[in-house]
Formats: structure tokens, sequence, C-alpha cells
């Protein structure tokens, strides 16, 4: 018996963001239904291939909550004997795209944790960045959920936005905090190639804030959030006590988990694989009752250790050197011992009994800390 974490990947949204480039496609209404009978299917592959017990779950997009309620009922019933007692299951949420029937399945089929993308408090932003939403759409599905019973509420926000200034940055946290949610995900705008707002950037249409303005924004959701009792627990997210996501905590702990749907990636057995991203190559593999897997790699020990290490950093209770030593064999304060006495001259990380820590500035240059440790 395995257990892990379960991500479903549902690739319908009403618009795609300008910012987006994950897999999701809009104005595709027709696949709904052949896409959740494959995406069952796929889920049978594994259950029946092994006894696996899902710890967490995770139903992601694309905008999961506009297809119809009941396909997401179908899909959690096809795993129900499989998920573990307690077990943390998510939901993500675009304001304005749920009501209280879809509200009362959710409840009702054992969805736990709600995951509402607001991004930004001032509808010109939200415009700006391509959201179909409104403040007011975000308050009301918040108020929703809330009347629902539903009292694990994570929002996502966005800082670096095109015309944000640190004023407009503070006015969304404080509002949100506010609100009373148990987590908040703070992440800086990235500009991906290719992308509708990456083409207004190079133009000079839009204009995003600079890179000092961008660690201000950071250290401001820092300080903000925590004065709100949102204790920082990995370097983008805040929770309440007891409200850490525990589904993303397997990702930071390098620990097993599948992904189902278009697109979507799995780790077992040191085997990392993915699936086509088309949602006709990925339909038309499972009816012919084939894995829809484009392709997929063995994860060496070097690269399952160091994915380990720059993981775990990224949490604010750090690398546990004991947990490390014992499960790679390894003497990991000798094996890095260079590296370690470089990087805590240069005040980027520091030992703290038996953990390794970033401190605030090796949060700021994280991506040099996690070189050094290749």
């Amino acid at each position: 018996m395995k257990n892990v974490g379960l991500y479903i990947h549902i690739p319908f949204c009403m618009r795609k963001c300008l910012y987006c480039d994950f897999n999701s496609y809009s104005n595709k209404d027709i696949y709904e239904n052949y896409y959740i009978e494959a995406l069952i299917k796929e889920l049978k592959y594994y259950l029946d291939a092994q006894e696996y017990r899902f710890r967490t779950i995770f139903i992601g997009g694309g905008t999961p909550t506009i297809i119809n309620p009941e396909n997401i009922a179908k899909i959690m019933e096809t795993i129900e004997k499989n998920i573990e007692k307690d077990a943390e299951i998510t939901i993500e949420c675009n304001p304005g795209t749920i009501d209280k029937n879809k509200i009362d399945i959710y409840k009702t089929i054992g969805i736990n944790r709600i995951s509402i993308g607001l991004q930004a408090w001032q509808d010109d932003l939200l415009k700006a960045i391509g959201r179909i939403h409104k403040r007011d759409d975000f308050l009301n599905s918040f108020k929703l959920f809330r009347e629902h019973g539903f009292n694990n509420i994570n929002v996502d926000l966005m800082f670096s936005l095109p015309g944000q200034n640190i004023d407009m940055w503070l006015e969304t946290l404080e509002n949100v905090c506010v609100l009373g949610v148990e987590h908040i995900s703070c992440y800086s705008l990235i500009v991906e190639e290719g992308t509708p707002i990456h083409r207004l950037i190079q133009s000079g249409e839009l204009r995003t804030p600079d890179e000092d303005m961008d660690r201000e924004m950071y250290r401001l959701a820092k300080n903000t959030l925590e004065a709100h009792g949102l204790r920082q627990y990995e370097i983008s997210n805040f929770a309440k006590e007891g409200f850490c996501c525990a589904h993303n905590l397997i990702y930071w702990r390098n620990e097993e988990y599948i992904g189902v749907g278009a697109g979507s990636h799995s780790k077992i057995d040191n085997r990392r694989f993915w699936n086509y991203e088309d949602l006709n190559v990925y339909i038309n593999c499972l009816q012919k009752g084939i894995l829809p897997i484009k392709d997929s790699e063995i994860i060496g020990f070097e690269e399952e250790l160091w994915e380990t290490i720059i993981l775990g950093l990224r949490l604010n209770s750090g690398l546990n050197i004991s947990e490390i030593n014992k499960k790679y064999n390894i003497n990991f304060l000798k094996r890095y011992e260079d590296t370690i006495k470089k990087l805590e001259g240069d005040l980027l990380i520091v030992k703290e009994g038996n953990s390794i820590n970033l401190t605030d500035k090796g949060r700021d240059l994280s991506n040099r800390v996690f070189i050094e440790f290749m």
C-alpha cells in the first residue's frame, strides 16, 4: 500500500488570463464529459495497478468550479474508498464561478478546503491582467463558502503586477486579512515568454514594478500577514496555526504523488512521468485503453538529493539534517561543508540546531542558494 498525494487536473476555464501559461483551455465545453470519462479511466488504472491511499487531494486547473459539479462528484465517487480518513481535499475556485448548489455538492462529497484565486483587490488591476472577476465577485463567493461551513479557505494573491504600487498591495493584504482567511499564498508575477502579458510588457504597453519594489512588496507581505496571525511556513505561503497546506507539503518534502488529467505530473518510485497536454490526445489514449503518459525519467540519487535540499530549504522549518542523513545514508554537514561555510559567510543560510534554514536575505536570493548545492 502506498500513501500518496493526488492531483486532479481540470483544464477548463472561462477565459485564459493574460499571464497564464498553465495547461488550460477556454471555450472547450464540448470536451467536458469526454474528459471526465477519460480521467476516471486513468484513475481506475492506478487504483487497479496498486493499492493507493490518498493522504491529500487537490483538484486544480484551469477552473474546476466552472464544470458541472456532478462531474466532480463522479471523480470523488471513483476514489472514495481510497481516501484516508481526515484527508485534506482542496478544490480551486475562481470568484463568480460558484453557487449554492455547487457548494452543497462539494460539501457532500467531502471537499474540505477551498483555494480562491483573488490575485488583487483593485478591479482595474484585475482587468489589466485579464481576470474575469471583480472584487465583489470574490466577496460574494467567499461569503457563500463561509455560510456553507467551509472553515479552511486559502486566497491566492499576486504582487509586482502591471500598474501596482505599494499602497495597492497593502490594501489587498489588509482587506483579505480582515476576512479572517486561514491561508494566503503570495506570488510575484512571473512573466512567461509567449503569454499575452509578455508581449504587452515587451511592447511597453504595460510596465511592472522593478526588482527593488518586488522585494519591498514581498517583505511587506511577510510583515503584514504575520501581524494578522498568518505565519510564514514556506517562501510564498502563510497560514494560521494548523492550516498549512498538507498537499503542497508533499511537494516541498519531495514525497510521492500521482497526477491525473491532461498535462499532469507524477512522482512514484524514483520515477517522474507526465501526461500529454493536448485534450484530444489525452482523451483518445484513454478511450483506446492506453495510459496517456507523454514521457518519463528516472530520478538518480544526486538529482533526488538536490531536489530534497532545495525544496526543504523553501520551508521555514528548514532542512532537517538527521532526516536527510538517514534517508540518503550521507553525512550532510561533511558532504556540503564548503558550501555551507560559503553560504553562512554570505548570510544566506543559518544552522539552527538540527536544521539548515534560509535567512531573510537567503529567501530573497534563494535561487543562488539552490545553485550552490548543485
